[in-house]
């Protein structure tokens, strides 16, 4: 199963971005996913999770009603829309595959993209 992260980039505060994973070699409706981030100098944090069917989210408390995932098992898609970033909330975002409904445990974890960078100037 391979993961491709994209759409990361530089925005002004208070600015939006898309970002997108694709996953290949096996259909993305079999997996949960999650966003994750990590900065320089931190740990990798939980972002989101959603669930197989994206009926279910789970989300980090700082970005709640800011961030959206979504997904599209036809087009073996997820997504993370991202609205009025901040610089915090700068950091390399990576996509991950789970056979976890959701969960943010990292280590639930089975793929991982290879991250896209987003960061957010003041």
């Amino acid at each position: 199963v391979q993961l491709q992260a994209s759409g990361g980039g530089l925005v002004q505060a208070g600015g939006s971005l898309r970002l997108s994973c694709v996953v290949s070699g096996r259909t993305l409706a079999s997996y949960g996913m999650g966003w994750f981030r990590q900065a320089p100098g931190r740990e990798r944090e939980f972002v989101v999770a959603i669930n197989r069917s994206g009926g279910t989210t789970n989300y980090l408390d700082s970005v709640k009603g800011r961030f959206t995932a979504s997904r599209d098992n036809a087009q073996n898609a997820v997504y993370l829309q991202m609205n009025s970033l901040k610089p915090e909330d700068t950091a390399v975002y990576y996509c991950a595959a789970t056979s976890y409904g959701t969960t943010r445990y990292a280590r639930d974890y089975d793929y991982w993209g290879q991250g896209t960078q987003v960061t957010v100037s003041s």
